[in-house]
């Protein structure tokens, strides 16, 4: 069975040879020291690895004695959700609670039981590890996860919740070549920087992508479902509104590639890729019209340009039918969010 030692676990055994063999002290000192650098290096956990991820709960193991003390069956189903936005859902046994996660480093902060705290030791497409001790048993120990998909989680999305999305860059590797921020190291004026943001010296197009999900609000005689924007990489774009009562309608057409990257270029001079890609409500009025009708839909932005990515979320976007902004953002938010409406809804001469 594949086993995680913790540093800690380490450290503490290297502290016993150290006592048992003194003639070894300088050894013991350099390989504490060598160890403890190797944690610092090691303990940055990617937060995108854990945001919109579903997890079941498969065993917990007794590190110190490799033992399994517990193992999920039939009658113990446990699941847990980690939201875009930093609250969790989990399901244990037929019960649901819910609460706010927050990541420091490799250290996992959410409330399971008498448990605040956990260290993430294992993280990957498969998997999930999560460390923690007692405060009335000694020992290490480690909650064992399998990822699973939506379907196969016991978590049900409101109807004004926009669907998942990987954070997690997914560029196709055709796509790779240089970075196009590297442009800034080379010599030459600002029009020829700006040139090169859309464009390599091989003349290639660079990879550009936006997605709008979301918004508006939900509610009214009739209620939108969806509400989806899409402009692919070949300057595709698709548009899916669908309602109640009108049901799904699907416009499609193409957008110049001049003007896809023209748009990137004064995308890139807006500095997104250095916004929050989470603008939430800072006082209880704002929290209070989350819960009133019509009720509110978040905002979902997606924008990839090169091998970057990122993905925006407006818990509640513009104003509502009193005229009232709820959320602060900045407002070029609203300026790309307003010009990829426009291509969608212009008609085609």
């Amino acid at each position: 069975m594949e086993q995680t030692l913790s540093i800690a676990y380490l450290l503490n055994q290297i502290s016993y040879w150290h006592i048992k063999y003194p003639h070894m002290k300088a050894y013991f000192s350099f390989l504490i020291l060598f160890i403890s650098i190797l944690n610092v290096n090691a303990q940055q956990i990617d937060e995108r690895k854990i945001v919109e991820t579903k997890w079941r709960y498969t065993y917990t193991l007794h590190v110190g004695s490799n033992t399994i003390l517990h193992q999920a069956d039939k009658n113990y189903d446990f699941f847990i959700h980690f939201k875009y936005d930093y609250t969790y859902e989990q399901f244990l046994n037929g019960k649901m609670t819910d609460g706010v996660w927050s990541l420091n480093g490799s250290d996992l902060f959410y409330q399971f039981k008498h448990i605040s705290k956990f260290s993430i030791k294992e993280i990957n497409n498969k998997k999930l590890v999560l460390g923690f001790t007692q405060p009335t048993s000694k020992g290490f120990y480690e909650y064992h996860f399998v990822k699973v998909s939506s379907a196969d989680a016991p978590f049900i999305k409101p109807p004004n919740e926009l669907p998942d999305v990987n954070v997690e860059a997914d560029i196709s590797r055709k796509q790779k070549r240089k970075h196009w921020w590297s442009i800034f190291s080379k010599k030459g004026d600002e029009n020829d920087r700006q040139e090169e943001i859309v464009t390599s010296d091989k003349k290639k197009p660079l990879f550009i992508s936006f997605e709008l999900i979301g918004g508006g609000y939900y509610g009214g005689i009739d209620p939108v479902l969806r509400d989806y924007v899409q402009i692919k990489n070949t300057g595709r774009l698709i548009k899916e509104f669908k309602s109640v009562h009108k049901g799904l309608v699907v416009t499609k057409k193409y957008i110049p590639r001049d003007e896809l990257e023209k748009f990137a270029e004064f995308v890139l001079a807006q500095k997104v890729f250095e916004l929050n890609r989470m603008y939430d409500c800072s006082d209880s009025v704002c929290q209070k019209r989350k819960h009133t009708k019509p009720i509110p839909i978040p905002l979902r932005l997606v924008i990839a340009i090169g091998q970057r990515k990122k993905v925006i979320t407006i818990s509640i976007w513009g104003k509502d039918e009193r005229g009232i902004q709820y959320v602060d953002y900045p407002p070029v938010l609203d300026e790309i969010i307003s010009t990829i409406q426009k291509m969608a809804n212009r008609l085609e001469s």
